[in-house]
């Protein structure tokens, strides 16, 4: 694997510094082109966006070029860039990217259907890029110091919350897509076992898509997990439960703090312990960890074919797990 060399600048080398370019300047896009501007060894080419406040918010935060379109920015030249435009602009500008040999970070879902998603990750394959998709919460510390406490451990069930107000934002999608796919990621990481059982129950209390949704599943090595989510909670609620044959590790993603329940005895007693839990900035690890897969060579510490795994569970959870005989194709609007 190598960079992109394009023909208006010279080769970057391992040790040069790597030209990223971000996409879309919204909150997200804004943010990445924030911490790829302070990472060593990065130069932020620019960001795109068609709108003027978002450039505007762009110039203003970072002080980066930009663009008012895709072409502009790989005129410029690039070797990597971060995708945080809406979701259905995902496919294309994925594709248009890979097949210049640029190195893409997709921020999730990874596209709007699982067949874009995986032409993505075909795409990405046969031009020999690095394709990572933006599952960020791998990156919490909170959530690192769980995969630690339950490395090695026989895992019974998982349990996450992730509740809140209805966002300010004007959102396309539902509570599946906008925060559960979070989680489902993140049970499929936790248990490294893929998701083969899905029982959804969704409801549109106040939205127009389902605002609430209760999902059990059911892992190829047998774990139970359930995510428990909604725009109703007037209060931001983050918090992962898990049990083990040996364990109980209660894990808030929004204050960092992790317990280990062990040492569990016949008159109900038992042991505890808070984990130590970093306080590094989850988007900055990640946006390290996508330059570092680029440089080193190395697979990407979430694959194209991880996100589109998320993705399948998030449309069947979408569709109350039909069979596939009956499935028919639905596109994330966004």
């Amino acid at each position: 694997m190598s960079f992109a060399k394009p023909a208006s600048r010279g080769a970057t080398g391992q040790g040069g510094a790597l030209r990223v370019g971000v996409i879309g300047a919204g909150i997200m896009g804004s943010n990445h082109g924030r911490v790829l501007a302070g990472l060593p060894n990065v130069e932020l080419v620019g960001i795109v966006d068609p709108l003027p406040e978002h450039r505007t918010r762009a110039i203003d935060l970072i002080g980066c070029p930009t663009f008012t379109d895709l072409d502009g920015l790989l005129a410029a030249g690039v070797d990597a860039v971060t995708i945080a435009a809406p979701t259905h602009l995902h496919h294309d500008v994925s594709l248009a990217c890979i097949a210049r040999g640029i190195h893409v970070l997709v921020e999730k879902p990874i596209a709007s259907t699982v067949e874009e998603g995986r032409e993505i990750v075909a795409a990405a394959r046969a031009a020999d890029v690095t394709l990572m998709v933006g599952h960020v919460e791998r990156f919490n510390p909170a959530v690192a110091a769980i995969k630690q406490a339950i490395k090695g451990e026989d895992i019974l069930s998982i349990a996450i919350t992730r509740v809140g107000p209805f966002p300010p934002r004007m959102s396309n999608v539902g509570v599946v897509i906008d925060l559960a796919v979070h989680d489902i990621d993140l049970i499929r990481w936790f248990t490294e076992s893929d998701i083969i059982d899905v029982q959804p129950q969704l409801s549109s209390a106040v939205a127009e898509r389902e605002d609430i949704a209760l999902l059990q599943f059911r892992t190829a090595s047998g774990v139970l997990a359930q995510i428990n989510t909604n725009w109703l909670t007037p209060f931001k609620t983050r918090t992962v439960h898990v049990a083990t044959k040996r364990k109980y590790v209660i894990g808030d993603l929004l204050t960092r703090q992790v317990t280990e329940c062990f040492g569990f005895q016949p008159d109900g007693s038992y042991s505890m312990r808070h984990l130590s839990a970093g306080h590094a900035e989850p988007l900055r690890s990640e946006l390290f960890a996508f330059i570092k897969a680029i440089r080193e060579q190395q697979p990407p510490a979430v694959t194209g074919a991880e996100g589109v795994a998320s993705l399948e569970v998030a449309m069947r959870c979408l569709q109350g797990d039909v069979t596939p005989a009956q499935r028919k194709p639905r596109k994330v609007a966004g």
